[in-house]
């Protein structure tokens, strides 16, 4: 079976791209397995929402969280969504054995809409920079990752995934396209604080976020971002 482990920073359309993997029947879907490892291990400037409910019931080892997706993948494929940021080394091996899709979107849009919740993010709160260090490592190791952009996916959704699905070896399934409103079960217990539009979507739209401005504070943070968001994008897969 396979595992599908995709690499986002947050206010990356990476939610409804679960949502989307959800919708298959042979796939079992892991929001952000290392979330609770991230917060127990790393030094945050910020208190995130529901971290106290995070820390208390998500599993705090690495070992074990990858433990625990490897033997779900002996029963069905996994999709992992998780954040880039999230990984606190810099050669997480155990990914090697994974198929890794990198998720980006331009850091502006990403910003100003992460910024709605936390307010003063910093380069490392949005992931772009280790999405980077991440790509090369994989390139570096001999498994390239694909890389996506949530704006080329939204030209037109159903020739993007099955572009992606046929770079996965999986066969598109129309079902992908669209899920009912309210969230899915394996909805992470911060959805409260983040989910709200994909929770109100039946499928793949433009968001609000996308076209609100940057507060003046922050622009410091989208200068050191975009060197890294570049890198990538040079590698995108274009929907045409």
């Amino acid at each position: 079976m396979k595992i599908i482990n995709l690499i986002s920073g947050p206010r990356n359309l990476s939610t409804a791209l679960m949502y989307s993997f959800a919708q298959r029947e042979e796939m079992t879907v892991l929001d952000e397995p290392f979330y609770g490892y991230y917060l127990h291990n790393a030094t945050i400037e910020t208190e995130h929402p529901s971290q106290k409910e995070i820390l208390q019931t998500m599993d705090l080892k690495r070992e074990n969280i990858v433990n625990t997706i490897n033997s779900l993948s002996e029963k069905k494929n996994v999709f992992v969504k998780g954040m880039a940021h999230h990984y606190l080394t810099a050669t997480p091996t155990f990914i090697l054995q994974w198929k890794n899709v990198i998720l980006i979107r331009h850091p502006k849009k990403l910003i100003a809409s992460f910024s709605k919740v936390i307010h003063t993010p910093t380069l490392n709160d949005i992931g772009i920079k280790k999405a980077a260090e991440l790509f090369l490592f994989l390139e570096e190791s001999g498994q390239t990752p694909i890389v996506i952009d949530s704006d080329e996916l939204l030209k037109n959704p159903e020739t993007y995934l099955k572009k992606l699905c046929s770079l996965l070896n999986l066969p598109f399934s129309k079902k992908m396209l669209q899920w009912e409103k309210g969230g899915i079960p394996e909805d992470g217990i911060w959805a409260e604080h983040w989910y709200t539009n994909v929770h109100n979507s039946k499928g793949f739209a433009l968001q609000k976020s996308s076209s609100q401005p940057l507060p003046e504070h922050l622009e410091p943070v989208l200068k050191e971002a975009l060197p890294y968001y570049e890198t990538l994008k040079n590698n995108i897969l274009i929907n045409d």
